[in-house]
């Protein structure tokens, strides 16, 4: 499919209770490369792979959690575009400085029936992955951690997912991929949605409080990849919540874990293509235990009742 409008998930911005204990945690355990600080205390990383100068920051906060999830679009005028749809569509937006955020130009701000903070922007240094463009080897040899490809996607809950897929779908062209039914056999527990083709760029769980983290996830290459991040979270002492082990829903393989803060993330690799032509698979609820986790065929407590 032609890439056009929304590119992909670009950054994403986190709280937590401890900086210097999450700066050790994510350069150390997770593998992420520190790319600067500016003077609001915020902390940017980015993984090896990726090429804009930043894609996850962290601040700290007395409460852990998410700021905001931002997405990259094609270019200027499709930023322009994307924020009067918005507007024309009743979603009130608010337009961030270039520079506000290091390395990174002008953003569009809305916040969705979820209580979410979504960004749009268009521009972001690129700052390479340590390769040259011209006859690049294939990985950089200063890895550490768990050395994830990309920040890859968030689960997000809130109380009003299907006001939050229509913006998604109607104005920002995301399209469903697949959903779980609550037990009325119509209401949406949860959904997931892309604007590429991959299985998901952003998923969506009903939830009474709004604003609130699931997880964040970052992609590995492989299912071996998944089984030395469990090493790794396990020699670090890791709080684990689940895995390693295979998803239902996009077919993922995944382990979810918590950082120091208590704010959960996702070790994620594989999920199928998809493509907008594609009926979305829907599951209905006595299936949601295999639909999440594949091999147990139930979901355990702490997965369905923690978030940040």
């Amino acid at each position: 499919m032609a890439v056009t409008g929304v590119l992909r998930p670009g950054h994403f911005q986190m709280r937590v209770l401890d900086l210097q204990q999450s700066i050790d945690f994510y350069t150390n355990v997770i593998g992420l490369k520190e790319m600067g600080r500016d003077t609001q205390g915020r902390v940017y990383f980015k993984t090896q792979d990726e090429r804009d100068h930043n894609s996850f920051i962290i601040r700290e906060s007395d409460e852990a959690g998410v700021d905001f999830v931002g997405f990259k679009v094609a270019d200027r005028a499709t930023l322009d575009k994307l924020d009067a749809d918005l507007r024309a569509y009743g979603v009130h937006t608010e337009r961030i400085a270039a520079g506000e955020m290091l390395e990174t130009g002008e953003r569009v701000r809305f916040e969705i029936p979820t209580g979410h903070q979504i960004e749009l922007y268009a521009e972001k240094t690129d700052v390479g992955n340590g390769m040259p463009y011209v006859n690049p080897e294939v990985w950089v040899p200063d890895s550490k951690g768990i050395n994830p490809v990309r920040f890859d996607h968030c689960l997000l809950y809130g109380p009003d997912i299907d006001g939050a897929r229509k913006i998604f779908e109607d104005v920002l062209g995301f399209y469903l991929v697949e959903h779980v039914l609550m037990d009325d056999g119509e209401t949406d527990l949860a959904i997931w949605l892309t604007c590429s083709n991959k299985a998901h760029d952003i998923a969506f769980v009903r939830h009474p409080e709004p604003g609130k983290l699931h997880h964040v996830s970052f992609l590995l290459e492989s299912w071996e990849q998944v089984l030395r991040a469990a090493d790794i979270m396990s020699m670090n002492r890791v709080s684990i919540d689940i895995g390693p082990t295979r998803h239902g829903v996009t077919r993922g393989t995944t382990i979810y874990a918590f950082d120091p803060s208590g704010n959960r993330f996702e070790t994620f690799c594989g999920g199928y293509q998809t493509y907008p032509d594609q009926q979305p698979i829907k599951w209905t609820f006595d299936q949601v235990g295999p639909a999440v986790f594949y091999h147990d065929r139930k979901l355990n407590e702490r997965f369905l009742s923690v978030v940040s």
